[in-house]
Order: structure tokens, then C-alpha cells, then sequence
């Protein structure tokens, strides 16, 4: 008997286990797309100034991308920062504001704002209660608590989420959101 039990439950052993496997360690639930994006207002920095960022002000003027990221100087982060850097004349075309968000102190983003983004968009702090609203924080063993997921989001004018798209990997996130934001424009969003 025991043997039959113990080759009943082999299966159903391996099956749990592969389940296991195909869940990311980062169990983020971000926003989902046509969510009502969470308004907010931070302190930021653009061109190495401080300045107040304003959601809701913002999505006045036009879509918006906030994209967080873990930490400025990192390897990702300042390829990111970048690539968003070099794209920015195609996101004014489209009437859209970039903001990156990671919980750096603003002394460090006023640096990373003149380096890495080099004067073209502002990033701003993600306080505990953004990354908590956006629901992107990090988790995964042996990192530290507080810093965010690599996730960009496409906000419409009416504050609606038109784009998610969250990978540690920094290589489509200026891609997707300037095709999600030229969408929205010709659309009029």
C-alpha cells in the first residue's frame, strides 16, 4: 500500500513543484492597464535643480510615463535613464512627460538627473506610499527593503493606465511607452 500511495504521489509531487518554478520570485501585482493611475506629488530634481512634481498637474499638459527603477547609478538604471535621455525630442513630438521614480534621496537624484538622464527629464523620490500605490516594490531575497521594480507605466490626460510593462531588464521600457504614448496622441488621449 505504501508503495502505491508513494507512486500516486510522485505526480502530483512534480507537478506542485514545476507550479513553484513558473512563479517569479517578484510577486508584483502593478497596476493593471485602464486602472485609474493613483495621483501623488513628490520632490524631484531636473537638470540637477530640486523641483515638485505633480501628477495630477501633469496629466493637464499631456500623458505622462512614470517609470520607477531600483537605484541611480546602477548598471540598468543609467542605461534606462539614457536611452530615455535620447529619446526625449520623440516623446515632446508626442506632447508626454517622463518622470523616473526610485527611493533615492533627492541629493543623489539631483546628481543622477544632470549624469545619467543628462538634463532632459526629471526623476523624483517613489515615497513608501507611491511604491505601495503603484504596488511596484521590489521583492526578492537578499535585496533591501524599499527600493522599486523596473516598471513604466503610460498614463492617459484622464488618468487612466494605458500601458504596463515591468522587466528588470531596461531594454523595451523606452520602446513600449514612446509606442504607447504616440498611440494615445493620435487618439487625442
Amino acid at each position: 500500500m505504501k508503495l502505491m500511495t508513494r507512486s500516486l504521489l510522485a505526480p502530483i509531487a512534480v507537478a506542485i513543484a514545476a507550479a513553484t518554478l513558473a512563479i517569479p520570485v517578484s510577486l508584483n501585482a502593478e497596476l493593471a492597464q485602464g486602472a485609474r493611475a493613483p495621483m501623488f506629488a513628490t520632490q524631484g530634481a531636473l537638470a540637477g535643480k530640486p523641483f515638485a512634481f505633480n501628477l495630477h498637474a501633469a496629466l493637464r499638459r499631456g500623458p505622462v510615463v512614470v517609470y520607477f527603477y531600483p537605484k541611480a547609478f546602477t548598471q540598468g538604471c543609467t542605461i534606462e535613464a539614457h536611452a530615455f535621455a535620447e529619446a526625449m525630442g520623440d516623446f515632446e513630438a508626442a506632447h508626454a512627460t517622463v518622470i523616473g521614480l526610485s527611493n533615492d534621496d533627492l541629493p543623489t537624484l539631483q546628481r543622477f538627473s544632470t549624469e545619467a538622464c543628462r538634463d532632459k527629464f526629471a526623476v523624483a523620490v517613489a515615497t513608501p506610499a507611491i511604491i505601495k500605490a503603484y504596488d511596484v516594490e521590489l521583492k526578492r531575497p537578499g535585496m533591501p527593503a524599499g527600493l522599486t521594480n523596473r516598471t513604466s507605466y503610460v498614463i492617459a490626460r484622464n488618468g487612466t493606465i494605458r500601458l504596463v510593462h515591468s522587466d528588470l531588464n531596461p531594454a523595451d521600457h523606452v520602446r513600449l511607452t514612446l509606442e504607447a504614448v504616440r498611440a494615445l496622441d493620435t487618439r487625442r488621449h
